[in-house]
């Protein structure tokens, strides 16, 4: 018999690399993961970790057992719906997470609409960066998710998480008020090569949509300032410092003297929606979901 809790240890190595990173996420000690791995290795009479360098890595029979795994915790987690069908409307915790202008334009209005709805519901929501909440959401510490697909995220086919389509949030091209292109309705990215631009840090999931258009368009641009927030962004494109490509959900600050000229070519980046695998089916999560679907078109328009 297949001590659980030992397999989830196994999977969080793999979820987060290293025995130590595993450990620190379940509070544990290094030592102590490691002997609940050594232990599943002897029930099952396999090894699970094998040398790598200084270090370990999962053996073909970890990685052959964890697919059973995350199939098991989808499973439980459908078992867990099972017992709680007759429950009626949606109760209890739900809890969010996004970065901060899915929270602002999409995850406050939603968590609003549910409290109006839904008295029995309580909402809570947590900002946070991409990669942590697909943490949150392997940790059990989160129900749902906004992330932006990037390289960087698990694959769709994990079977670890759901993740589906919510919207595609274009990119504006913002100048300053009175440059040559805003009196424009529409801008081709080429015709801004040569000014000095604005973008986003190297770290930022959206740095790479932006080179990625400049690219489509036939340069490389000159980033001679780098920020993290849009009203950074924008601020130093008001001074006359740049041009820059800010998404369309990114809400600016008014009196700032900007416009924002709409791109050719769509240059755009995709919201998603995450829940762990199974956990999508959850009354509250697809409250949840189905007020995030009737907010989307508007977010974007």
């Amino acid at each position: 018999m297949i001590d659980l809790r030992r397999l989830h240890v196994l999977r969080a190595v793999a979820h987060y690399g290293t025995v130590t990173a595993a450990a620190r996420a379940l509070h544990f000690t290094p030592s102590a993961a490691s002997q609940q791995i050594r232990q599943l290795a002897r029930d099952l009479d396999v090894d699970l970790l094998e040398p790598q360098g200084r270090g370990v890595r999962l053996s073909p029979a970890a990685e052959s057992l964890l697919a059973h795994a995350d199939a098991i915790q989808a499973r439980w987690e459908q078992a867990e719906l099972d017992l709680r069908a007759d429950r009626g409307a949606p109760a209890g915790l739900l809890r969010v997470t996004g970065f901060p202008v899915a929270i602002s334009v999409l995850l406050a209005p939603m968590a609003a609409r549910l409290g109006a709805r839904h008295p029995r519901l309580t909402v809570r929501i947590l900002e946070t960066e991409v990669p942590k909440s697909f943490d949150l959401l392997f940790e059990g510490a989160t129900d749902l998710a906004i992330v932006e697909a990037t390289p960087r995220n698990p694959p769709l086919g994990d079977a670890r998480f759901d993740q589906r389509p919510l919207l595609d949030d274009p990119f504006d091209l913002v100048v300053p008020k009175g440059h040559p292109l805003a009196g424009r309705e529409r801008a081709g990215l080429e015709e801004a090569a040569r000014e000095p631009w604005i973008a986003p840090v190297p770290e930022s999931p959206c740095r790479p949509h932006v080179m990625s258009a400049c690219g489509a368009a036939g340069f490389t641009p000159d980033v001679v300032h780098h920020a993290l927030d849009w009203n950074v962004t924008a601020h130093l494109v008001a001074h006359g410092l740049g041009v820059a490509l800010i998404p369309r959900l990114a809400q600016l600050s008014p009196h700032l003297p900007i416009t924002r000229v709409r791109c050719t070519g769509n240059p755009h980046r995709k919201l998603l929606t995450c829940t762990r695998g199974g956990g999508h089916a959850r009354p509250a999560v697809e409250a949840a979901l189905r007020e995030l679907r009737e907010l989307a078109p508007t977010a974007v328009a």
